[in-house]
């Protein structure tokens, strides 16, 4: 079973706390890991893309020029796709829907898989709470570097003060969340998880 060592606020040890193997150590699955980012990028996408076909393009209504006599090749409109001001062929449209689906079984065995990766990697910190005494951006850069945590940090807890909120919102290498809001994505892209000691109850007892 792995463990992990809980910290308070001023980075002192306070004990070893054990993780659930049905949670932290299962053998990870890696192909509905990547499913799921794949899931996670396409639902994101606005699908707002537009490009106008021929129909859709203004002008065009009359022959440009008369059918023979000419010497030009024929030439029925304007507006047809090899012509300057042309419409698109094939191009995007606002009508395609990206969003995938996903069984519940398999996120939660792709987040399983994500959180023993990071178990396994020792990029677990958990602490007992997280808080901050002022809205001060530069006062949580010092808690953190009591911590000695560094480059891209994924905070999870069970509670979001408008002091925490407040100090992490100006920093672009921190995301704070909620326990029920953990994701593979953002599990995965971080480089380190710091984790409360009530959001890995939390977690731990629903993924289990």
């Amino acid at each position: 079973m792995p463990k992990t060592a809980l910290l308070s606020l001023k980075g002192e040890k306070i004990k070893d706390i054990k993780l659930n193997d049905d949670v932290w150590g299962i053998t990870p699955n890696d192909q509905v890991i990547y499913e799921h980012i794949n899931l996670t990028m396409a639902n994101a996408r606005q699908g707002s893309h537009k490009v106008k076909t021929r129909s859709e393009v203004s002008g065009g209504g009359r022959k440009p020029w008369r059918q023979k006599g000419t010497g030009n090749a024929r030439q029925g409109s304007t507006r047809a796709p090899h012509w300057v001001g042309g419409g698109v062929v094939f191009g995007p449209s606002s009508d395609r829907n990206y969003t995938k689906k996903m069984n519940k079984k398999e996120r939660r065995l792709a987040l399983k898989s994500a959180l023993t990766y990071k178990a396994k990697a020792n990029e677990i910190v958990a602490i007992e709470k997280f808080d901050a005494e002022t809205n001060k951006t530069k006062d949580m850069l010092k808690l953190l570097d009591g911590l000695k945590l560094s480059g891209k940090l994924l905070i999870v807890t069970t509670e979001l003060t408008e002091n925490a909120i407040l100090a992490t919102r100006n920093i672009d290498s921190i995301k704070l969340i909620l326990a029920n809001e953990i994701n593979t994505y953002d599990v995965l892209y971080c480089d380190k998880l710091v984790i409360t000691e009530d959001a890995l109850k939390y977690v731990e007892e629903v993924l289990k």
